[in-house]
């Protein structure tokens, strides 16, 4: 042993006890932790907790959404009677101003309810409903206001869910057949509501299948003869034999279809006069009596005298109208299918473009093209593409796609339909290739990172077995950067599937008349407007003309959004894992 080794070991074991206490302190979590570790766990644990945070208010104010709420019955100070829903409680400082153009007992009232709140006063939101008679859907009500010991939750207080002018309150008076009254009292008017109108809702159902289904067919047949009229006038002209032969088959088919238009609208105008003579006599809370046609009502109950079975039943049927019917009163009630369906079938036809054209793309720049200056300007180009915002990508679909490529279609393809658009206009298929155009720098970089991750010795080997370029990059590469590739079509899934600003130039529209697939030949139109359910989003918050009524629709649609974007995530990561089971390899 060296005389430094024997002095180390001597001066170690003479070390003060400081410096273990000191070498225990090094030791201890807080020390072993680096400052921006720490940092960016915090920042992760925080943006995570905003996250959870967020997702838990949407969830929350929208599984309430449909839940039915009691209706309570106030007399105000001022004379007036209100009767309504509660679907917000705040408190508010009122204002001296507000207070001086009040009467003096409100105005003790509201003195007396500051200083016991501290200066606070409580105030409801109440869904009055009624607007054709109160030309409002709702009203605050500030307990001052309140008379005390007139709030109350009377028991046959109804609830009418209506086609048109949003949600009725009021009390059944009379239940009418044609000029018959055959119900008085509320006991008796409920009673006869409940056994006659599922005859009128199947009537309802019949007379909407025979407008929107039949007479969409026989006017579509028409348009279809007209269209195929005025092709053959184009290309012969009129005074040719085609034409005349042409148009003697246009009126045969004409007289055929109107004949089945007039015996369809004879039976509609059978079933409008059968479900107008039921209708229900009712009385607000204020004493104004008027009669609603049961034709116009969707849903009734008596909110105050429901059991917990009725209402969960419900509940489940306005998830179920949500989810499956169409939107009606201005968007702000209803389904939202049209927006459901509209937006799976545009993220499906974005990720049918953007994947192979990202891939070929990768594919060039990582296997074939040789790195030089132009490659790194691509590179460049494809990176900056990536901050370009999304409007930008809108005003192009909107003037390329749209007027260019779709007028161009439409001008020697659809001449018979000119001068009304077809293909020059707005539709789903400009809108998906215009979101493509959006993520396709997504989809190249995650393919030339997983490209990338691909061991070159695996390329060797199939070289060495005599495989030529394209063969190892179909059996070998792209096999094994499968994962990587379906990663990058997971990211821009999600980024499509979200983007509202360039969908409002090319194709998304507030209330689509027809789906973008049907019965009929060649059942997926593509040149047809959607719904989408980003787009129905700012709708309703922004564009809707009764915001309050819109605003429990925005959260359900907010998280029906999240659940449909993250079903089509966990399809594709399904797929990956699949195929990442198969092949083991890096990712991206």
């Amino acid at each position: 042993m060296s005389i430094a080794t024997l002095d180390h070991e001597v001066s170690a074991a003479h070390a003060p006890r400081t410096r273990g206490r000191r070498s225990q302190a090094a030791n201890s979590l807080a020390a072993r932790g680096e400052p921006l570790v720490w940092l960016s766990g915090g920042a992760l644990a925080a943006a995570l907790a905003m996250i959870a945070g967020l997702l838990v208010l949407i969830a929350y104010h929208a599984i309430l959404t449909f839940w039915p709420t009691a209706v309570i019955r106030v007399e105000l100070r001022d004379g007036s009677v209100a009767m309504g829903e509660v679907t917000r409680r705040e408190r508010f400082q009122p204002e001296e101003a507000t207070l001086a153009d009040l009467p003096e007992e409100t105005v003790a009232a509201y003195r007396e309810a500051m200083r016991e709140g501290d200066g606070w006063v409580t105030r409801r939101l109440v869904r009055t409903g009624n607007f054709e008679l109160t030309n409002e859907h709702f009203r605050w009500i500030a307990s001052p206001e309140v008379v005390p010991g007139t709030e109350n939750r009377p028991d046959w207080a109804l609830v009418l869910e209506r086609v048109a002018w949003g949600r009725f309150y009021g009390f059944p008076e009379a239940l009418l057949i044609g000029d018959e009254t055959v119900a008085k009292t509320p006991e008796t008017v409920w009673q006869e509501f409940q056994r006659n109108f599922p005859h009128v809702v199947q009537q309802r159902g019949e007379l909407k299948r025979l407008e929107k289904g039949r007479l969409g067919d026989i006017n579509h047949d028409l348009e279809q003869a007209r269209l195929k009229l005025r092709g053959v006038e184009l290309k012969y002209g009129k005074a040719s034999d085609q034409y005349r032969e042409a148009e003697e088959q246009f009126r045969e088919t004409e007289d055929q279809l109107t004949r089945e238009y007039d015996n369809v609208s004879r039976r509609i105008a059978e079933l409008r006069e059968e479900i107008g003579r039921y209708s229900l006599k009712l009385k607000t809370a204020d004493g104004v009596e008027t009669t609603l046609g049961l034709a116009d009502i969707v849903r009734a109950y008596p909110a105050n005298k429901l059991t917990l079975p009725q209402k969960i039943k419900i509940y489940l049927d306005r998830i179920w109208e949500f989810l499956s019917d169409e939107p009606r009163e201005a968007n702000s009630e209803g389904g939202v299918f049209p927006a459901i369906f509209g937006t799976v079938m545009m993220t499906l036809l974005m990720s049918v473009a953007v994947v192979p054209l990202g891939v070929l793309a990768a594919l060039y720049l990582r296997e074939y093209a040789k790195s030089g200056a132009v490659v790194a300007a691509v590179r460049i180009a494809i990176n900056n593409l990536a901050g370009v915002p999304s409007i930008v990508f809108g005003v192009f679909g909107l003037g390329f796609f749209c007027y260019i490529v779709g007028g161009g279609i439409d001008h020697w393809f659809f001449e018979a339909r000119l001068p009304n658009p077809t293909f020059g206009t707005g539709g789903i298929l400009w809108a998906s290739l215009t979101l493509a155009l959006l993520t396709l720098p997504v989809v190249i970089v995650a393919t030339e990172e997983a490209l990338a991750s691909v061991p070159n010795s695996m390329r060797e080997g199939s070289y060495a077995c005599g495989a030529g370029k394209w063969q190892t990059l179909r059996r070998v590469v792209l096999p094994q950067a499968m994962p990587g590739i379906l990663t990058g079509t997971i990211l821009a899934m999600a980024r499509g599937a979200g983007e509202v600003a360039p969908l409002m130039l090319v194709g998304a529209v507030k209330l689509a008349p027809e789906l973008p697939f049907d019965h009929r030949f060649p059942f997926f139109h593509l040149e047809r407007s959607f719904m989408h359910l980003g787009f129905h989003i700012y709708d309703l918050g922004f564009q809707s003309q009764n915001s309050e009524a819109a605003k429990p629709i925005v959260y359900a649609t907010t998280l029906l959004l999240i659940v449909v974007i993250l079903t089509l995530n966990m399809s594709a990561v399904y797929l990956r894992n699949r195929l990442r089971k198969r092949f083991v390899v890096g990712h991206f």
